[in-house]
């Protein structure tokens, strides 16, 4: 079938709102090669100082903020608003979806995009526990689609340039950042600080950081080679992981747009690079389809 050639008119290459598009200019998205960014977060408590929908505030607007700087390259998908926090639920207010429930739903979104053309996917994480079951879900869309899907989680773009984080962090490591900590506050400071319960910011610990283990030890950066993870409520009694009160609506606009500038610049990466190429190396061709849903060769 032959393509519609996109007319001088169409949204697509200006508009980064997924949802904003009619299906001609999806089709018109599609012929442009455009990254598809899917924000993914959690309802979950975050201390008494910040709102339930953090890890859905975050990731939406650094993945908005970088659409808007370049429009041409990606289109931002509505949010998976829901994540897997079973381990939270102590805290009144969380919402957990089981995992494989989670895996599956958002695995169907890739799958839809991939069905439709688009090739290139990006995952953009805000709720910590979610990343395992994310890099599932990139797994599965790179083996059972012809797409390429990437997982990232909007904090670790602050660790591409090596001396952003040491001139910006002032907590204590491990522990200081981890969550509704300096740096979930000061972001969510600034991208909606009326609504941070700014008498209740107080910095927290984790119970078993203080322990002084090699091995088992955890910041949003980094964690101990053996480390447990299990209920939140075990090694907090507020919720709150961090130095909170180290936070500031001027660091956290610093973090924000250190964050847009290196998804800009991973999505313009992203866009072009040629997909790796896979080769079947059994001497004689399987006589199966390839279980598991996976692509076969």
């Amino acid at each position: 079938m032959k393509r519609r050639k996109q007319g001088p008119r169409s949204r697509a290459a200006t508009e980064f709102r997924y949802e904003k598009l009619t299906w001609p200019e999806i089709n018109d998205a599609i012929d442009l090669g455009k990254v598809c960014i899917v924000p993914c977060g959690a309802v979950e408590q975050h201390g008494a100082h910040l709102p339930l929908d953090v890890d859905i505030v975050c990731p939406t607007e650094i993945a908005r903020g970088a659409g808007a700087l370049v429009p041409e390259k990606m289109l931002v998908l509505p949010t998976v608003g829901y994540g897997y926090t079973g381990h939270v639920m102590d805290f009144p207010g969380t919402i957990n979806v089981h995992f494989a429930h989670f895996i599956e739903h958002t695995l169907d979104i890739t799958k839809s995009l991939a069905y439709h053309g688009f090739k290139k996917i990006v995952l953009l994480n805000g709720h910590g526990s979610n990343m395992p079951n994310l890099d599932l879900v990139a797994r599965r869309t790179n083996l059972e689609t012809d797409a390429e899907c990437i997982l990232a989680a909007w904090w670790n773009l602050l660790t591409v340039d090596k001396k952003f984080l040491p001139r910006w962090r002032q907590s204590k490591f491990p522990g200081g950042c981890a969550h509704a900590c300096e740096l979930e506050t000061s972001l969510y400071m600034y991208l909606d600080g009326d609504h941070v319960r700014h008498n209740e910011i107080k910095s927290d610990v984790i119970s078993f950081n203080e322990e002084g283990s090699p091995f088992n030890w955890v910041d949003l950066f980094a964690a101990g080679p053996a480390t447990l993870v299990s209920w939140t409520s075990s090694y907090s009694g507020t919720g709150v992981l961090g130095d909170a009160e180290l936070a500031s609506a001027d660091k956290g606009k610093e973090a924000y747009e250190e964050a847009v500038k290196q998804l800009v610049r991973f999505v313009t990466w992203f866009k072009d690079r040629p997909k790796d190429r896979r080769q079947d190396r059994h001497r004689k061709r399987p006589t199966m389809k390839m279980p598991w849903n996976q692509q076969s060769s």
